[in-house]
């Protein structure tokens, strides 16, 4: 009887870290607009900026999961909530640019917000843009 054991992708890890810190800067967003000290957008801006460079990251861990037969069939749900949740915080970081108040009340906190919504469905579907292989017989699972 033949073992079989599931490839698992690698891109998931730092999918899972990217959204953490993309998510991470509601909660700084939120806490400007509290008190309006300009650290916490400063936190934002770089909670942001950390989240798009691992956001990169993972794609090149994907490209390279493909490469080494890691990767199914992209999931093209979780490949568009990803990707719509990257794209929107690239407008993000640049409005967190602004001077003051405005970098972050109203449209960074409501993109912010947006963001997290679509980051914690794909977190709930598993941080996974591909489905998995079973090894050696080249199925899905």
């Amino acid at each position: 009887m033949a073992v079989t054991r599931v490839v698992r992708p690698l891109h998931p890890f730092f999918v899972g870290l990217g959204g953490a810190l993309l998510m991470a800067a509601l909660f700084t967003d939120f806490m400007y607009s509290s008190n309006s000290l300009m650290q916490w957008a400063n936190f934002s801006a770089w909670l942001i900026t950390g989240g798009l460079i691992l956001a990169l990251v993972s794609a090149i861990v994907l490209i390279i999961d493909f490469a080494l037969g890691r990767g199914g069939p992209i999931r093209w749900l979780d490949f568009g909530l990803l990707a719509v949740a990257a794209v929107l915080s690239i407008v993000n970081v640049f409005i967190h640019t602004r001077d003051a108040w405005t970098s972050v009340v109203p449209s960074g906190i409501t993109i912010s917000a947006i963001v997290t919504i679509l980051l914690a469905v794909a977190g709930l579907r598993g941080w996974c843009v591909t489905a998995t292989r079973l090894a050696g017989r080249g199925e899905i699972a």
